[in-house]
């Protein structure tokens, strides 16, 4: 079995693959105290519960944006699985060939969503990832990575408002029954959901206007991105795997094959 591990600034996320089927994903928080033996130990724990035996992952691929976290995870996934695990970094095979200015500013999340969404769904796309920050990221029709724009996620919008503005409460992000809103809870709510609708098709409009692309997929994952997509009809496709799928795919392109 193959292990993947996408390790985000809020969530680490992780799916298991026996050939073609994958089980997951599971998702633990991303904390920077947490020890190897911790991280270990939680992976472990994660895959028993779920009918997993450990030591039947044979291989182990780790996309990662949080690099005070890496030690500790990178050492944990080898002490409790006795694998060092391929690490997506500057030099692996993805498929996506960067064409921006600085490809080293570019994540490696986003890397493996677009080799995700290029390799299955085709170019050009645009690949939406609602994240910690929200992401479009431009693949052209040969697999080049060509464009972005970074937003803060809607999370990070919540946070500000009820962090920064005393009367305003936490509230719980779902979309209200109306727009016309009455009172302050639902308020808020329509702010961060309907004006998140609202630069979504703002910024994809103008992003494939721009690309001067004639017919551009546009595919959504990450953990909002399934209430974003229901909402629009900008959006083609919501894959909540991508992520997981394009380190399986990325992973295969090493030739790093779990044996079967």
């Amino acid at each position: 079995m193959l292990l993947c591990v996408d390790a985000g600034n809020t969530n680490i996320t992780l799916g298991v693959f026996d050939g073609e089927e994958m089980r997951g994903p599971y998702r633990m928080t991303t904390r920077s105290d947490r020890t190897s033996d911790e991280y270990g130990v939680i992976l472990t724990d994660i895959l028993q519960y779920n009918g997993m035996n450990p030591s039947s992952v044979e291989d182990c691929i780790l996309s990662s944006v949080v690099p005070k976290i890496n030690y500790s995870l990178i050492n944990g996934i080898y002490k409790y699985f006795g694998i060092h695990p391929l690490l997506v970094e500057a030099g692996i095979k993805t498929g996506i060939r960067i064409v921006t200015e600085n490809p080293k500013q570019i994540g490696a999340d986003r890397i493996v969503d677009a080799a995700g969404a290029y390799e299955i769904y085709g170019g050009p796309c645009l690949v939406l990832d609602y994240g910690t920050a929200t992401t479009y990221d431009l693949i052209g029709d040969d697999g080049a990575f060509e464009a972005a724009v970074i937003a803060p996620g809607i999370r990070i919008s919540a946070s500000a408002l009820w962090e920064r503005a005393a009367k305003l409460p936490e509230v719980e992000l779902t979309k209200p029954k109306s727009i016309l809103a009455k009172e302050t809870i639902s308020s808020m709510q329509a702010g961060l959901i309907f004006g998140q609708i609202g630069q979504t098709e703002y910024i994809v409009r103008e992003m494939i206007r721009a690309s001067g692309y004639q017919k551009v997929k546009v595919i959504a994952t990450g953990g909002l991105g399934g209430m974003i997509a229901k909402e629009t009809d900008c959006i083609d496709i919501y894959d909540p795997n991508l992520t997981l799928l394009g380190l399986k795919i990325i992973y295969q392109k090493q030739r790093r094959r779990v044996q079967k």
